[in-house]
């Protein structure tokens, strides 16, 4: 399934294509449209240029990555690239998971949820936005682990696997590294990394789920 890179209209009409729901009232981007309308409509305000990247909507600063919508099987969310690096006082903001470096999350479920919060996602996206301008980077906690070797040989054997490795988000790649290199074996390394690959050619992390 080719996910969606035509643009954020189409994105709402049919869905990311990240899955065999896409164009199907099914696709999880039709639970929150109301609340996706709202949160573009706020990020447009702020002045960043709209694309689509991994079948979601994209917003980007002189071409950088700032902010992401994204909808998922129970919310949809503002994603920050740079969000650790983002003042939160209130605590408002979600890592993705544990082993999250960079990206954070402002959840949404409903249209009415957006425009209670509007202000603080407004303060955040301008935050990020004055970031992004800084050249401001987020420093992260330790060295990146290593390519376990079984994934650098499945990535190295198939050059269009490869290229859509090279696609993913920082948080997306290392997803898959930390899945592959938490087995003791290197047998059950190889495996993984081979399950891994509908994954990445899909777009998506580890963590991340079709429906």
């Amino acid at each position: 399934m080719a996910m969606n890179t035509t643009s954020v209209d189409a994105y709402l009409r049919d869905g990311c294509g990240r899955c065999e729901k896409y164009q199907t009232p099914a696709c999880k981007v039709h639970k929150w449209t109301k609340a996706l309308v709202a949160l573009r409509a706020l990020v447009l305000e702020c002045g960043l240029t709209e694309e689509m990247k991994w079948g979601s909507p994209t917003y980007t600063l002189d071409g950088k990555n700032v902010v992401m919508i994204a909808s998922f099987v129970d919310r949809c969310v503002l994603q920050f690239f740079k969000g650790a690096a983002l003042e939160d006082p209130d605590s408002v903001l979600e890592s993705p998971g544990e082993n999250s470096r960079f990206v954070r999350f402002l959840p949404f479920r409903t249209e009415a949820e957006v425009m209670a919060r509007r202000a603080v996602a407004r303060r955040l996206v301008e935050q990020a936005i004055a970031l992004e301008r800084a050249g401001a980077e987020v420093e992260p906690k330790g060295a990146p682990e290593p390519m376990p070797a079984e994934l650098a040989e499945r990535l190295a054997a198939d050059p269009a696997l490869a290229r859509a490795f090279a696609a993913l988000t920082p948080g997306r790649r290392r997803s898959h590294v930390l899945h592959v290199s938490g087995a003791k074996q290197s047998e059950t390394r190889a495996r993984r990394a081979e399950r891994c690959a509908a994954d990445i050619l899909a777009g998506r992390g580890f963590h991340e789920r079709q429906g």
